[in-house]
């Protein structure tokens, strides 16, 4: 007499499909964003390069980033308002080496970040978003209490 192989149990089959169905999507979200931070970047890369046209120094005006907010929205769709591409120039000139971005990062973590003119508070937060995982929602109301801020008079050395 033969021995029936008996199925796993369901819950097991589901929990297993569940975990793969979980990696997966977060190494699609996670490509995703890297994607489009790198879009972006680049975006900001070559408008800062039209706007130096070979010159060491770039002739910086509005009207460039309205014209172009106006033009890339109607061609393709939502996300290039004015302020947007705004943030994607500062996105370059602040970070020129796109490898020392943070994949753990999202677009709007980095406009928040771009809102600072102060280096060491930028790069302070950064790393704070980084290492604590911190929401967006997190990160303005660390900075609305001005954390960076506190922990310099706290400790008598820079952050």
């Amino acid at each position: 007499m033969s021995k029936e192989i008996l199925p796993e149990p369901y819950d097991g089959l589901l929990a297993r499909i569940g975990e793969l169905l979980t990696t997966q999507r977060r190494q699609v979200y996670q490509t995703i964003n890297t994607t489009l931070l790198k879009t972006y970047w680049e975006i900001g890369r070559h408008i800062v390069e039209f706007e130096q046209g070979g010159q060491k120094s770039a002739v910086y005006g509005k009207e460039l980033l309205k014209k172009l907010a106006k033009d890339l929205t109607r061609s393709y769709g939502k996300g290039f308002s004015q302020s947007n591409v705004y943030y994607m120039r500062q996105f370059y000139l602040q970070f020129q080496i796109f490898q020392t971005l943070s994949g753990k990062l999202h677009w709007a973590h980095y406009c928040e970040l771009l809102k600072l003119d102060d280096d060491l508070e930028r790069n302070f937060y950064l790393k704070q978003c980084e290492y604590e995982g911190w929401t967006v929602r997190e990160l303005r109301r660390q900075m609305d209490s001005l954390l960076f801020h506190r922990r310099q008079r706290t400790h008598r050395y820079p952050i």
